[in-house]
């Protein structure tokens, strides 16, 4: 996934952020006490006398080998039965003694459901990801959603705690502390997850239990719509190319493609058949949208939000003008990308960009392809300015069968990319993607990477309980992660690559800073049309989708005047954690305000994002930024997020600029950048 990658949120209980078993779909659990002294010491970046261990190629596997989960299907099944009987027995332990709460009991029960959420966090890890390598497989989609009924059966078997915990005074929730001690270290867990809801619980343990079945049909619409458009709707059957080759259209072999094929009349037949044929998926998925919208603003309604939308800002601790700023920068600049699609036009030879020349590499020979190997190598020496612990991390991952890495549609291989953490076991992140040697899988490569160095850091640091975070913060070491590739790259390459990368790279900014937004503006219209009508069309939904995108996108690219239904096809829309794509952008903009720190004192920046990334949600994400960056997500954090946008295009035209020169000079060369940070270009340079 664009991501991901990002790839969903599974809760247990009633509210959201209880728990997040996996996908970096979280919601963030906090206090205003600072519980980070776990945090381990930064170490210091590598300096010239240290050795930085290389990637040994012959020691890289390309498929997941987690028997370390469970090694066999039987002994997964014993776990599911096992986790059944302990969800009874916590409620038979617990339930009676919450009648007169005490701090020792509240802290017996803490520690029995942190490790009952550890087991399942196990359990549905085995289940999700072997589900995602072939969605047909009978018994990984049973199992699925066995795991799925489990978390509702749990969610409803501690509802008593819930409505319990909720609905405490501050006046009792300090007389529990000062009972036990113990409680303190769940000081910040507790006004997360409790506390702060008091104004959205469950009254009692019957709404409590209905909101649990609310919740797993949500979680089972999720996998089904993840199913159809796996089986369904990325299939777009086949085209005869310009000679003579039948080509057949699904996720994969769709971006390949369009960003190799120099034939503009091949990429224009691809685009052509998916385009329709998402069209004539459009009515079934609408049907599916339908259903989930109702789901979702039901179960916000009975917690006393006004809408889903409401639910998942207060959840991510944003707000609507925070977010009503940022669309309305991005829309009042995206004329900062019209040099880029003039430069692009320009390359292509062409009159006029259409949607099918919006994703060809732009190198010479946009058809080369890089290897999984050499990609893991750049991004490796990527990593060189950074934390010592950022190469440990990434050897560990390469080498230890914890990435998945080709593509396998055909036999029921998800689309797309995410990063699973495994901060249950204090062990790396599984990594799901579909590699096939473009430049925008290199950059998805090290972008899920960066979660799983999160995943890590945090999973070795802070307390189980704390290893999560809001959607945005989640995505900051993903999208920091794509910032130091490509600036590795435009240091260390010829030109030609150094053009091609980073013409993709401006492209994704586009897709950050546009369409990543767009999706969240339509699933909230779309909702909110679904709430006044029921059961919408298709073609409704096709006809929002494309008004929306006219008020994002460029307006030198000529698209097609038919309505388009390529939200039928994005993941993030079905997760049941709704409005997630706007973190994309709120993640980048943090990120190049990031990477501004990191180039002007790489020491300063490495101690503080070290601890940044193992500090989880011990401490809340906007005192966090401002505590090690100074940061505050408001409208200058955009309007600075786009004047990079703009240096990047001119540092973009001054490589092409210099393409009369060596046709392999280093980019570097071209820039007048012979070391440190090259960043400082000056407007109209």
């Amino acid at each position: 996934m664009t991501r991901k990658s990002v790839k969903g949120l599974i809760t247990l209980g009633i509210i959201k952020g209880l728990i997040a078993l996996g996908i970096l779909l979280f919601f963030a659990v906090f206090s205003e006490c600072d519980a980070s002294a776990e945090v381990e010491k930064p170490s210091e970046p590598l300096n010239e006398g240290q050795t930085f261990e290389e990637l040994n190629p012959d020691e890289v596997p390309t498929e997941w080998n987690d028997s370390y989960l469970f090694s066999n299907r039987d002994d997964a099944l014993e776990e599911l039965g096992a986790l059944r009987n302990k969800s009874e027995e916590i409620n038979d332990t617990f339930h009676p003694k919450f009648e007169n709460l005490s701090g020792p009991v509240l802290l017996g029960y803490l520690e029995a459901d942190r490790e009952m959420l550890k087991s399942l966090e196990v359990l549905y890890t085995y289940a999700y990801t072997q589900n995602s390598k072939n969605m047909n497989d009978q018994f990984f989609a049973s199992l699925l959603a066995d795991s799925q009924d489990l978390i509702t059966k749990y969610s409803k078997a501690k509802a008593f705690a819930t409505v319990k915990l909720t609905a405490l005074s501050m006046e009792e929730w300090s007389r529990l502390f000062s009972e036990e001690p113990g409680l303190g270290i769940y000081r910040p867990y507790l006004e997360g997850t409790y506390m702060r809801f008091a104004e959205h619980r469950p009254m009692n343990e019957s709404q409590a239990a209905y909101l649990a079945d609310i919740e797993n049909q949500r979680m089972k619409l999720e996998t089904e719509a993840l199913l159809e458009i796996t089986n369904n709707v990325t299939m777009a059957g086949n085209i005869t190319l310009e000679n003579g080759e039948e080509f057949s259209v699904n996720s994969q072999s769709y971006n390949t493609l369009l960003s190799t094929d120099e034939s503009r009349e091949d990429r224009k037949r691809c685009y052509d058949q998916r385009f329709y044929h998402l069209i004539n998926k459009s009515d079934s998925m609408a049907s599916l949208y339908s259903e989930k919208a109702r789901l979702d603003e039901l179960a916000a309604r009975q917690l006393n939000y006004t809408d889903s939308y409401e639910s998942s800002l207060y959840g991510l601790y944003i707000n609507k003008a925070q977010i009503e700023d940022m669309n309305t920068v991005f829309k009042e600049r995206k004329s900062v990308f019209e040099d880029y699609n003039e430069l692009r036009r320009t390359k292509l030879g062409l009159e006029k960009l259409r949607p099918y020349d919006l994703l060809l590499q732009l190198n010479d020979q946009p058809g080369i392809n890089y290897t999984y190997i050499d990609a893991l190598q750049e991004i490796q020496k990527s990593y060189s300015r950074m934390d010592p612990r950022f190469n440990k991390i990434f050897l560990m991952t390469v080498n230890g069968n914890f990435i998945d890495v080709y593509p396998d549609p055909e036999n029921g291989k998800q689309p797309g990319g995410y990063c699973y953490g495994l901060s249950a076991l204090k062990a790396p992140a599984l990594i799901f993607i579909n590699y096939n040697g473009l430049i925008s899988d290199q950059k998805t490569l090290t972008h899920e990477l960066g979660h799983g160095i999160n995943f890590y850091l945090m999973g070795n640091s802070v307390d189980y309980l704390y290893c999560s975070g809001p959607i945005y913060e989640m995505e900051v070491p993903s999208t920091f992660n794509e910032e130091l590739f490509v600036d590795h790259v435009v240091e260390n390459s010829d030109r030609d690559t150094a053009i091609a990368v980073l013409a993709q790279h401006i492209g994704d900014y586009q897709n950050y800073f546009t369409r990543q937004p767009m999706i969240t503006e339509f699933e909230y219209k779309a909702h909110k049309m679904c709430a006044e009508n029921g059961t919408v069309s298709g073609a409704k939904l096709n006809s929002l989708w494309t008004d929306l995108s006219k008020e994002y996108r460029s307006d030198s690219v000529e698209y097609y005047s038919e309505d388009s239904a390529e939200w039928t096809y994005i993941n993030h829309i079905y997760f049941t954690n709704n409005y997630y794509t706007f973190n994309y952008a709120v993640s980048k903009a943090i990120t190049l305000a990031l990477f501004k720190q990191y180039r002007e004192d790489p020491k300063t920046f490495n101690e503080n994002y070290i601890a940044y990334l193992s500090a989880g949600s011990t401490m809340p994400p906007e005192e966090k930024l401002k505590k090690y960056f100074g940061i505050e997500i408001n409208r200058k954090l955009f309007e600075d997020a786009m004047d990079v946008v703009e240096l990047r295009i001119q540092e973009l035209n001054k490589l092409n600029r210099e393409t009369k020169g060596p046709k392999f000079q280093s980019a570097a060369e071209s820039l007048n950048i012979y070391s440190g940070p090259h960043w400082n270009i000056p407007k109209g340079g």
